[in-house]
């Protein structure tokens, strides 16, 4: 990927901040599977954290360090 033009740095580092976010709320939660769906809901929660951890890769190759 190309890097992002000048004004895209910013929402760009935001965005990676919340989704840095997102995956440490999803790594605090603790399923408790004596609850009804909840099976479901901790592999939605796996495959959620997947693919903002891929999100967070693709957005730092084109965000340059600052």
């Amino acid at each position: 990927m190309s890097p992002l033009h000048p004004g895209a740095v910013e929402p760009a580092k935001e965005i990676l901040s919340d989704l840095y976010r997102l995956i440490e709320a999803l790594d605090r939660r603790v399923p408790r599977l004596e609850r009804v769906g909840e099976e479901q809901i901790a592999r939605d929660a796996a495959e959620l954290r997947e693919r903002a951890a891929r999100l967070i890769a693709e957005i730092e190759t084109v965000v340059e360090p600052a």
